[in-house]
């Protein structure tokens, strides 16, 4: 038996060729971490490779299956984002602060993959705190685009995105607060899907703004996060936000045709800010899915270009809360020597917390604070549930949304960080499903001047089997998920 070309590999590929004895799990674990050792000083996806323990899982998947207990993912290899709490593996969040800090459980994300027997093969590289729209923030180093490698990835999931773009992992959780799936995903060519709010659980996922982080996942393709997500989704009673909802097959339904369907345009995302290129790729796959029968109709979200302004009050706020247990008392950095409690925390913020973090902490702090609580973080609340209202009144008329997931394609390492506004607009086209809680996701549609371009599709409250249903029915047209980088191909 020998392992598969990992660069044609897909989730769903793998799972068969495990199945069928063509490879076993040991030998596609190895061909794996070949791959990631091969590309991590060019990419720098990963912080932490657990090599032996991944191993020793893979030839734990093998006896299950030939003893006839696997699963339809056992021994299939995946990586996961550095935000996700593993058992006994570092969990940095990207950070100084959590630099030496070993998680003593796991994440319910990842306790699930483990009981549908995948193989972890290490933990990776993020925006520090899930903070950046570029994967610069990360104490570890930068994340580079495996299309271009002087260009980002996108963030904060941009370890995620470049280890399936490269496929040195087959697929890897990521997590969204903003856009940090889907703009990564959209930036290096691969899928990523952000589920409903309260779909997946959050416990374990180290927090930055609550009420908008979700789980989530990057694959080649929407059959592979169909299968994925449907391992992860259910209801979990340590996480107050979950959910308790029946998960449907998502795999179940991706074959269904889409004549009837009706796709809603959305006016304000066509507009003076994105890029020509982009448009006329997004406008290329339109034409795909009016021969696949579905039907076009623009609608407006008017209140949609507040989104950006509206999460930078709402998240810095959750933020400053969630991020005030870190104070170098209980765990993670401590700065040596402190002569009192107030240094103490004073230093180990200071040396633990990068610039970014730092920025939306204080950004967080004022916008609560006596005096403008109303005045900011209030009204960011009340503009926020004109946003989800305005989305509501769509899908009253379309089944699903559609339009780019970024304004532009990769942009230089090093280009935007000077200038934080110009960084946080890359996210205008992704911040609305989170500030309505809903499931959006990004699929490939082509290329702008070498780079790829993602297509967002955004549905209604727990429609991820239809949005899954029409990426699928998509990439069954296209071949613009199974493009590989040169590289790496």
């Amino acid at each position: 038996m020998t392992a598969p070309s990992l660069p044609a590999a897909t989730v769903a590929g793998l799972a068969k060729g495990l199945n069928a004895g063509e490879f076993s799990s040991v030998e596609l674990t190895e061909a794996c971490l070949g791959r990631i050792a091969a590309s991590q000083p060019g990419l720098n996806a990963f912080i932490t490779v657990t090599a032996e323990a991944a191993l020793a899982e893979a030839g734990a998947a093998d006896t299950r299956r030939r003893e006839g207990r696997a699963g339809p993912l056992t021994g299939v290899p995946i990586a996961h984002k550095d935000i996700f709490c593993t058992q006994d593996v570092l969990t940095t969040c990207g950070s100084r602060m959590l630099s030496n800090f070993v998680s003593p459980y796991d994440a319910t994300v990842v306790a699930k993959l483990r009981e549908a027997g995948t193989v972890a093969l290490g933990k990776l590289n993020m925006d520090e705190f899930a903070m950046g729209s570029s994967n610069e923030t990360s104490f570890f180093g930068p994340v580079r685009n495996p299309w271009d490698t002087t260009r980002v990835p996108g963030g904060s999931s941009g370890g995620s995105a470049a280890a399936v773009a490269a496929r040195i992992a087959p697929a890897a959780t990521a997590t969204d607060t903003g856009g940090s799936i889907r703009q990564p995903a959209a930036l290096c060519g691969v899928t990523g899907i952000k589920p409903t709010y309260g779909r997946v659980s959050r416990y374990g996922m180290i927090a930055f703004a609550s009420s908008l982080d979700q789980a989530g996942l990057i694959t080649v393709s929407a059959e592979d996060a169909a299968l994925m997500l449907g391992a992860m989704a259910g209801f979990d009673p340590r996480d107050s936000t979950s959910v308790d909802s029946p998960v449907p097959d998502y795999a179940a339904t991706l074959e269904q045709p889409l004549a009837g369907l009706t796709i809603g345009l959305v006016k304000e995302f066509f507009d003076k800010g994105l890029d020509r290129q982009c448009e006329q790729r997004i406008r290329d796959a339109l034409a795909v899915y009016e021969k696949l029968g579905a039907r076009l109709v623009e609608v407006s979200c008017p209140n949609l270009p507040l989104s950006v302004p509206t999460y930078y009050v709402v998240a810095p706020a959750e933020c400053s809360s969630n991020l005030a247990r870190f104070d170098g008392v209980r765990f993670g950095h401590r700065c040596e020597s402190p002569r009192n409690l107030t240094d103490l925390y004073n230093r180990s913020r200071g040396e633990g917390f990068g610039a970014e973090v730092k920025r939306r902490i204080m950004t967080g702090t004022y916008v609560l604070s006596a005096g403008y609580y109303d005045a900011y973080y209030l009204k960011a609340q009340r503009v926020r549930q004109l946003i989800s209202r305005d989305f509501a009144e769509a899908f009253g008329q379309v089944d699903l949304l559609l339009g780019p997931t970024s304004p532009t394609a990769a942009f230089a390492i090093g280009a935007k960080t000077e200038d934080p506004i110009t960084m946080y607009l890359n996210d205008i086209y992704t911040i609305g499903a989170n500030l309505a809680g809903l499931p959006a996701m990004s699929l490939p549609c082509g290329f702008a001047d070498g780079l790829p371009v993602g297509l967002q599709l955004i549905g209604p409250h727990f429609s991820e089997a239809r949005m899954l249903n029409a990426a699928h029915r998509y990439q069954m047209e296209t071949d613009w998920h199974l493009r590989v980088p040169a590289a790496f191909g």
